[in-house]
């Protein structure tokens, strides 16, 4: 959508606003599946609610370009349904990591998982701007991206699992190294409890526990921030490269890409570094619109603070699986959910600015640094590395 809206935009003469309206108008329902998902997760597996989101997401990615079509109204009608369906992705995948991966691993798992994203969306956003400036038209993006949903939904249902046992492909070995974790929640008997989705383990969630702990407040308050700058660059780092440094058209989906491939780089790399030591940096993009005077001066200064944001991977991800590993999906679904109201009204908010300041970029990225600061600060005061909800 970061690409396409801007050759909706001015097909359909949208201005600032309503653009942010539209981009926010997915975190509604990102918003609303998060927690419930963290526990469906942890009590059912994570493959059965995976699967159901990916679905969800899929069909209404299809629908988009029609329910545009109709009016502004059906299309973030259309984008809350995609973002309740979305809204599984990570607690699900953090449930997976902790049945799939010995603690030790979890860190270089955790960002394989989530630079293998920005892989994803390195390669999508130049075929997104092929496809919107060829004969096709934008509503190529959302259905060539449909079709590729689907067929990914398709080998989900068939090799996804839950549980590494439950996979043919596993060699004994290695299922041995798993299970013979010293993790609580890898033991034998707490994987039967964990798969056996009885209403029990709902009921016996200590909420009263996990929120009287510093070190998920550090968790919550830490994306909380965090995802106040990552999700307006995610939305309108596109359009930053159209409007500000006037880059073609056919070519500021390949501009955005390339400020993630310095992420995907030093992703994996932190991954393995915060097996070993937990690391916090965050990005600052203050500079971009004060010091860049051109667009490759820009793209260089937005992808250096990218490479130095890959080392949030292994703090905030991961944190849930080192503190409460039996809750870490539940964890996972109140980080995100966290994450995910910045993630509405920053988007949203962004677009006011721009709207009332004249397209002062200046304003945004001040606001993205100053979010990431507080981040640093919370997190870096109050996380911990040690189980302290079993």
């Amino acid at each position: 959508m970061s690409i396409a809206i801007v050759y909706m935009a001015k097909e359909f003469n949208w201005n600032h606003i309503t653009q942010g309206f539209v981009l926010s108008s997915f975190y509604i329902g990102y918003l609303t599946t998060q927690v419930l998902a963290g526990v469906l997760a942890d009590t059912f597996g994570g493959r059965r609610v995976l699967g159901i989101g990916a679905a969800t997401w899929t069909l209404f990615t299809l629908l988009t370009p029609f329910s545009a079509r109709v009016n502004i109204y059906c299309l973030i009608l259309c984008r809350i349904c995609l973002g309740i369906g979305e809204g599984v992705t990570f607690p699900c995948i953090v449930s997976l990591i902790i049945k799939w991966f010995p603690p030790k691993e979890r860190s270089r798992a955790t960002s394989s998982i989530v630079v293998s994203i920005f892989i994803g969306m390195a390669i999508a956003l130049p075929i997104s701007n092929m496809l919107g400036s060829s004969q096709f038209g934008w509503e190529s993006i959302f259905w060539v991206f449909a079709i590729v949903g689907f067929i990914w939904s398709i080998i989900w249902h068939f090799y996804g699992k839950s549980d590494p046992r439950d996979y043919s492909g596993i060699s004994k070995e290695e299922l041995d190294w798993i299970l013979e974790s010293k993790s609580s929640i890898n033991s034998k008997d707490n994987l039967e409890r964990y798969q056996s989705g009885s209403i029990e383990y709902v009921r016996k969630i200590p909420w009263k526990l996990i929120f009287s702990r510093r070190e998920v407040w550090a968790i919550l308050l830490g994306e909380f921030f965090n995802s106040w700058g990552f999700f307006i660059l995610l939305n309108w780092l596109p359009i930053f490269y159209y409007e500000y440094f006037h880059v073609d058209i056919n070519l500021f989906g390949y501009y955005t890409a390339s400020s993630y491939f310095s992420y995907i780089i030093m992703g994996f790399v932190s991954g393995y570094i915060c097996d070993y030591a937990i690391h916090q940096l965050k990005i600052h993009v203050l500079t971009a619109t004060y010091l860049a005077k051109t667009s490759l001066q820009g793209l260089l200064i937005i992808t250096i603070g990218f490479a130095l944001y890959s080392f949030q991977i292994s703090s905030t991800n991961v944190s849930p699986m080192d503190i409460a590993p039996k809750y870490a999906g539940l964890i996972a679904g109140l980080t995100y959910t966290c994450a995910t109201v910045p993630a509405f009204f920053g988007v949203a908010l962004t677009g006011w600015i721009l709207e009332i300041t004249g397209n002062d970029w200046s304003v945004i990225w001040t606001m993205c640094s100053l979010s990431y600061i507080f981040a640093v600060l919370f997190f870096g005061c109050f996380a911990g590395g040690e189980i302290i909800i079993d």
